[in-house]
């Protein structure tokens, strides 16, 4: 190791020591509701004495809540690990998930003046030649801010910019987030459900995309085809012209903010409809396409004049395969029908259940989570508690979910919190049915099947075709 790199190596331990000591002096990290005997002894050590020089205001609220405002003072790659760990309900507990999935990230703006010159070397045009006006931002984030604006054409816009050197703070947190992933690693055995290393490279490559905001620019203009599509709700146009690595540009949500308290009274909106609407918006999106907003919070949802959602924000866009589609609407429908038996078929045919296990068993576990949620009010019925205690059971039989399922589930977590904020007496099952029935009712007709078949067969002829010659068992 020559001299920057010990130099650069120090600093990022450094940053690491700093940011863990805020931490606990904030009891964030092995709270105090949490024992203290598994955990190494020099941690242990750490988090006693960060209690007792932490302030009280600073331990005041759950462990989530505390993590989850102290992780948004951290800065962008701390807020993006706070996010993802709000995926892993099955390792932290529902609560504990729910408290980071409010993460936000709200920061003073970069002047509106140094935003103009970041458009003008990203796009490569002078300022003037694009828009008719440029606003002052209307929102900044850790990573970028947004302007309003109105395009040449006279239409009104919105402008996302990234943050003047946020690359190079970003890759310096990243270093950081890796030697502490290092360290979970080697003395946190009970985490192992969460593969720390994996998990870090994870949130470093989902920075590492929405530092291009490119990406977010196809992200959305896909899901926006998915969305006119369905017509459950819409997103805006993206005027490819003004996007760059470090620029997007996008029609004008119009409407008001979902997170606006008196956004529904103001516009005298169908609340069950919405309610309806989003729930089967977001399962048409990862059934039919395979690809769907996964981040659909209050705060990227407006409402439009007509009543209807639009969904902005495309910085995370989750993915199914066919399989995990198949998986989905099988789940799904197993539930909706009560045949656990089938659930437990699903399971094992998709080798998320290892073998070893006994599927009967398995069944019945599964109908121990689904029954209590029958028979019930609809109010009553949530799909994130039935998703918490499966979470439970898949522990039980061993069962390691894969990354995009995770992000499925946590998305579906949050799209039911804001359904039953809309409308407390919602129906989470009843909406769902109809989506699930048409997706099952196409994926089992005797066409849909002949066509997987022929796939199967021509990519099993495709891998013999690159087989070398003799290479067959003798």
């Amino acid at each position: 190791m020559g001299p920057l790199s010990a130099v650069s190596d120090l600093a990022d331990r450094l940053r690491l020591a700093g940011a863990v000591w805020r931490l606990l002096r904030a009891d964030a990290v092995l709270p105090r509701e949490t024992p203290l005997v598994a955990a190494p002894a020099t941690l242990r050590a750490l988090a006693v004495l960060g209690r007792l020089i932490g302030g009280s205001a600073a331990r005041r609220g759950r462990p989530g809540e505390r993590l989850a405002a102290a992780l948004e003072r951290e800065g962008p790659v701390a807020i993006k690990l706070g996010q993802f760990l709000s995926t892993r309900a099955d390792v932290f507990g529902a609560a504990f998930a729910d408290d980071l999935s409010r993460l936000k990230d709200r920061l003073d703006p970069f002047p509106t003046a140094v935003a103009r010159r970041e458009v003008e070397a990203a796009l490569g045009r002078p300022i003037g030649e694009l828009f008719q006006a440029f606003e002052d931002p209307v929102g900044a984030a850790s990573l970028a801010q947004v302007h309003p604006a109105v395009w040449a054409d006279g239409r009104r816009v919105a402008v996302k910019v990234l943050r003047p050197g946020v690359e190079a703070a970003v890759a310096a947190d990243i270093r950081a987030m890796r030697l502490a992933a290092e360290f979970v690693q080697r003395h946190a055995p009970g985490l192992e459900r969460l593969e720390p290393l994996a998990f870090a490279e994870t949130v470093a490559r989902a920075l590492r995309l929405e530092l291009d905001l490119r990406f977010e620019a196809a992200g959305a203009d896909e899901l926006g085809q998915a969305m006119a599509a369905d017509g459950y709700m819409t997103a805006p146009d993206v005027l490819w012209d003004g996007v760059g690595r470090r620029v997007l540009t996008l029609g004008w949500a119009g409407g008001r903010a979902l997170s606006d308290p008196d956004t529904l009274e103001h516009l005298g909106a169908d609340r069950p409809r919405l309610a309806r609407q989003l729930i089967q918006g977001f399962l048409a999106q990862a059934l039919d396409h395979g690809v769907f907003h996964a981040d659909l919070h209050e705060g990227n949802l407006f409402v439009s004049e007509d009543h209807r959602l639009v969904a902005v924000d495309f910085g995370i866009v989750g993915r199914l395969g066919l399989a995990e589609r198949r998986y989905l609407a099988e789940i799904l429908w197993g539930f909706i029908n009560r045949d656990y038996t089938r659930v437990a078929e699903v399971h094992f045919a998709a080798g998320y259940v290892p073998a070893s296990h006994n599927q009967a068993a398995f069944a019945q576990a599964l109908r121990a989570v689904g029954e209590p949620v029958f028979g019930r009010r609809a109010a009553e019925v949530s799909m994130s508690r039935l998703l918490t205690q499966l979470f439970d059971v898949t522990g039980l039989f061993d069962m390691r979910l894969r990354p995009e399922l995770v992000l499925l589930q946590k998305t579906m977590v949050t799209v039911e919190g804001v359904g039953r904020r809309l409308d407390p007496q919602l129906d989470i099952w009843s909406a769902a049915e109809p989506v699930v029935r048409r997706w099952m009712t196409d994926a089992l007709s005797p066409i849909r099947r002949l066509g997987a078949f022929v796939d199967t067969a021509r990519a099993a002829l495709e891998r013999m075709a690159r087989e070398p010659a003799g290479s067959g068992p003798n």
